[in-house]
């Protein structure tokens, strides 16, 4: 059994798997890892599930060929109230040599049950 690419140490199976396969996420943070997950996986059927309809794409693009994503960090998970969260997370990158860090706080909303990626600001 492997470990979850979203880096909480857990086995995929009981971590972003799961999500993946249908089952909501229980919080913002946990949506995020599992489509940091689903990015790795291309899982953009998934990604585009996850995003909130009102600022959604109507397509994502295939990954870069030679893309690979190297790691996940969580810096801080806060609520503002029942319905809405953010996260803000570092993920490594590498592609052609170069690495890469995508720094972002995300905001997620929760309707009907279900969380969503909203949108998200980039740190400089």
């Amino acid at each position: 059994m492997s470990r979850c690419e979203c880096g909480s140490g857990r086995i995929e199976t009981d971590c972003c798997a799961r999500h993946h396969a249908g089952e909501p996420a229980a919080t913002p943070e946990a949506l995020m890892r599992s489509r940091y997950s689903a990015y790795v996986l291309a899982l953009t059927d998934y990604l585009l599930a996850t995003w909130h309809p009102t600022t959604r794409p109507h397509a994502l693009a295939p990954a870069e060929a030679g893309l690979k994503w190297l790691g996940l960090e969580v810096r801080e998970c806060s609520m503002q109230d029942a319905d809405h969260g953010t996260v803000e997370f570092v993920a490594r990158s590498k592609l052609g040599g170069r690495a890469h860090r995508l720094h972002e706080t995300s905001r997620f909303v929760r309707e009907n049950g279900r969380w969503f990626y909203l949108d998200g600001d980039f740190a400089a």
